[in-house]
């Protein structure tokens, strides 16, 4: 069957990327921009030098650590409100997932659960959105290049994917220079999902020799990169290195992911846990589970790292400092059955290259906590 492959995003990338955005905005008749970033970017050094180049803007910061559906109306409303006429996604993916589903509610009526990628929402979503500018700063999610975006919603406190080619932002201004203040455990985590995105597309079901080279080449950057960028937080090499990584991570998993983020998804939105770290803590366990099926893949890993995955992924973990076990987040041993049932209702696990039941995914719970 015949595949499409597609690479479409416009990104500016490398220190001083920032400073094109006066130019970018004024290309795109951007005069009225909302800046959608959240609470605690707001008050960084990094924030101001992006704001000073955007004059005119309003700002809108009432995203979560997780977005939710009610950040996003209330997102349109404050666009809405101050009259403006595009976006700028600035943050880490919390901003730039709820920047790009604002940016779709803007002209799209329908409810977000009816853009669900689980039921082909994505059929519904066309072109007519508002320009966007998408800033990132951190490097973990690369929601920044993706097409994706990842919402809870009220009416089942599930992590939602809405997917769509017209998400894509009209440009992207990665700046590894604005991801230099990042404290050392959010350092950590970002980077993990990083890595987890790429290990997983590289793993998961599915035909695209491009995303393969993608991913493992940007596991690569990862696994040499992470540990001096949470050790040396100025070091410019490799916070560019990691901010490539998770630009290439992202990009890649548009080929799919697998059941390290179909377990990741509902303890953020259950119990508030950081996604990446989430994401640190259960890979061991699903690399474990998927090692027969992707024998010869972890092979090529295990070339490109010069010891296995599973080896590398804990080594990193300890580096870190990410604690191992489910039960050192607060996570209690009695919700494990009820996030089983969420996990199974994630569609990432159905590209896990071995397929996965509920009771297997409560084993690996069970193993990771």
């Amino acid at each position: 069957m015949p595949q499409t492959f597609s690479f479409p995003t416009s990104i500016v990338f490398g220190a001083g990327a920032i400073d094109q955005l006066p130019a970018e905005l004024e290309r795109r008749g951007m005069r009225r921009p909302l800046i959608v970033t959240d609470p605690g970017f707001a008050g960084t050094a990094a924030y101001a030098r992006v704001a000073a180049l955007a004059s005119g803007a309003s700002v809108f910061t009432g995203v979560d650590g997780n977005p939710t559906e009610k950040n996003v109306h209330d997102g349109v409303a404050a666009y809405l409100a101050a009259g403006c006429d595009s976006i700028i996604g600035l943050g880490g993916g919390s901003p730039l997932d709820a920047a790009k589903a604002i940016r779709l509610k803007i002209t799209h009526p329908l409810a977000l659960e009816h853009y669900d990628d689980l039921v082909d929402g994505g059929r519904h979503i066309t072109a007519n959105l508002p320009p966007m500018i998408a800033i990132a700063t951190t490097s973990g999610t690369g929601s920044e290049v993706g097409r994706s975006t990842v919402i809870t919603i009220a009416r089942t406190n599930r992590k939602t994917v809405i997917f769509s080619p017209h998400l894509i932002a009209s440009v992207v201004l990665n700046d590894p220079e604005l991801t230099m203040d990042m404290p050392g455990h959010v350092t950590a985590g970002t980077g993990m999902d990083a890595l987890t995105h790429n290990l997983e597309a590289y793993l998961s079901k599915g035909y695209h020799p491009l995303c393969d080279a993608i991913a493992i080449a940007g596991a690569r950057l990862a696994a040499q990169n992470l540990v001096t960028a949470f050790r040396e937080p100025r070091n410019l090499e490799a916070r560019t290195n990691m901010m490539m990584s998770s630009m290439m991570g992202a990009i890649a998993f548009q080929k799919g992911l697998g059941a390290t983020h179909s377990l990741a998804h509902p303890l953020s939105s259950e119990f508030g846990m950081h996604h990446g770290t989430a994401n640190a803590v259960l890979l061991p366990a699903v690399l474990e589970f998927n090692a027969d099926v992707s024998a010869a893949r972890l092979a090529d890993l295990a070339r490109e790292f010069g010891a296995t995955a599973l080896h590398r992924v804990r080594e990193l973990n300890d580096a870190l400092d990410i604690k191992p076990r489910l039960r050192d987040y607060g996570i209690p041993e009695d919700a494990l059955p009820m996030l089983a049932a969420k996990a199974i209702e994630d569609g990432c696990h159905q590209l896990n290259p071995r397929p996965c039941t509920e009771a297997d995914l409560l084993a690996l719970y069970r193993v990771s906590w």
